[in-house]
């Protein structure tokens, strides 16, 4: 628990799951009593807790409880080729910033996609959370889709499950299949956990299969799905519920 769990000027856990639409008053306390409710990681049982919904973490039947003043924004972003992973660049290339001139609030980009590379990016106004997706002790999975020359053997897939080295140190993929083959054209899947500059490119280049055309379908638990290349959506709901308890937040 981060200090004295009863802080001054705070108000009663059950009043603050009641302003977060979570349960009536009455119905908090019965939540409370049934040990149902975590502040900070722990279990929280006395009905005289007072909190700070903007400094604290809550937790009820293990999801995220977010309040109206604490309530982060996270933007799912298909970015084109051509777009540069940052919010401003001194060559006058197009930026994230451009994508996303609606949202006044200050946005961290989570890791980055070359400038080559399309697909999804996710960006947040919560540092945390930020964070923890891109740390590797998290394994957050990333999903690629890769168009490469030539008939994919294979024995290229048991190589990279099994690991190659690199550059800046060994990798393996965690997961990946041949989509389709058209003419001398193979798109494959590929899942990776890490986020190394460049890594899926470095790897098939490895291998012997330059790719020819790059994109990022899934970032953890959220999909490109049908969001189109420049545009953005907002992640809420059941699936930014799903981002935030695949970091343990």
């Amino acid at each position: 628990m981060r200090n004295d769990p009863y802080i001054e000027g705070g108000i009663r856990l059950q009043k603050a799951l009641s302003q977060a639409g979570i349960a009536s008053r009455r119905a908090g306390e019965e939540m409370i009593a049934d040990g149902r409710v975590q502040v900070d990681g722990q279990v929280v049982r006395s009905q005289g807790m007072r909190v700070d919904p903007t400094k604290q973490v809550i937790h009820v039947d293990g999801e995220r409880v977010f309040f109206s003043d604490t309530k982060p924004i996270v933007l799912a972003i298909n970015k084109p080729v051509g777009v540069v992973s940052t919010m401003s660049d001194p060559e006058g290339r197009p930026t994230l910033l451009d994508l996303i001139a609606d949202y006044p609030e200050r946005l961290y980009h989570v890791g980055r996609l070359d400038i080559d590379t399309s697909g999804l990016l996710l960006l947040t106004n919560d540092g945390e959370l930020a964070n923890r997706l891109t740390h590797p002790s998290y394994e957050v999975p990333k999903t690629y889709v890769a168009r490469l020359h030539g008939e994919v053997k294979p024995y290229i897939r048991r190589t990279l499950l099994d690991g190659i080295e690199l550059e800046d140190g060994p990798i393996a993929v965690d997961s990946f299949r041949v989509v389709d083959t058209y003419g001398d054209i193979t798109t494959v899947e590929i899942v990776v956990h890490e986020g190394r500059n460049r890594l899926v490119r470095r790897m098939m280049d490895e291998v012997g299969f330059p790719v020819r055309e790059l994109v990022r379908t899934a970032f953890g638990p959220i999909h490109l799905d049908r969001l189109q290349p420049g545009t953005t959506r907002r992640v809420k709901g059941n699936a930014l519920v799903a981002l935030y308890s695949s970091v343990g937040l």
